[in-house]
């Protein structure tokens, strides 16, 4: 196969494409943000505080941002696509090759250092802020789940799949291959992860389990 017809047939969920200058800084910015938001918490971090951090005037911090509640949200989504891929119209692919990828760059973000220190901020801050909780779960496991529901859809339609519940069958494929590590992860973050065999492994088990009930007729129990 060669390198063309594996991107169309392999695909992440999405290809990458260029950005626009004034996207580039406000990239840099939010990733200064994150930098504050890590060392001195959501609530205790000013917009003004940031906007100096990054050598930015206020005006041109709230020209790309027009709060801190946004500015937050464009950090999760920013982490959110390194499982998804920037956006497409609609993502294809062949299930166990799709799917493999994503599971396997969610770990990778599972086990970043930063991706949990960013956790931990939205859970220590979310009872005072639950506005905060909310924006983690919509543009983070909200938004890789409503990615992954809409592959799933299109998989069925297409007959890849025999999914009617795309919604429920994202947050269990989801789960499968997340659940394990999560916990483990968030209460004992010094603990040596899984190498990448291990962690591909387990993704191909977790899918494995998910065509068995969601694959096409004749795949196997699920077709039987």
């Amino acid at each position: 196969m060669n390198r063309q017809s594996r991107s169309a047939g392999c695909g992440s969920l999405a290809p990458a494409r260029k950005v626009p200058r004034g996207g580039v800084r406000r990239r840099e910015l939010a990733a200064v943000a994150e930098r504050a938001f890590l060392e001195g918490g959501f609530a205790a971090t000013t917009m003004q505080a940031i906007a100096e951090r990054a050598g930015a005037s206020k005006e041109t911090f709230y020209r790309h941002f027009a709060n801190k509640e946004r500015l937050f949200a464009e950090i999760v989504r920013a982490r959110s696509a390194r499982i998804l891929g920037p956006d497409r119209d609609a993502p294809t692919g062949a299930p166990a090759i799709v799917l493999a990828e994503l599971g396997e760059r969610a770990l990778e973000t599972l086990f970043d250092r930063e991706s949990v220190a960013l956790f931990r901020v939205v859970v220590a801050e979310a009872p005072r802020s639950p506005e905060l909780g909310a924006i983690f779960y919509d543009q983070g496991p909200g938004r890789v789940l409503r990615q992954l529901a809409r592959y799933l859809r299109w998989a069925d339609a297409t007959a890849l799949l025999r999914c009617d519940e795309p919604d429920k069958a994202a947050e269990l494929l989801l789960g499968a291959m997340l659940g394990p590590f999560h916990l483990r992860r968030v209460t004992a973050p010094d603990a040596a992860p899984p190498d990448a065999p291990a962690r591909r492994a387990h993704v191909g088990a977790a899918i494995a389990m998910f065509l068995a009930r969601y694959g096409p007729p004749g795949s196997g129990p699920a077709g039987a």
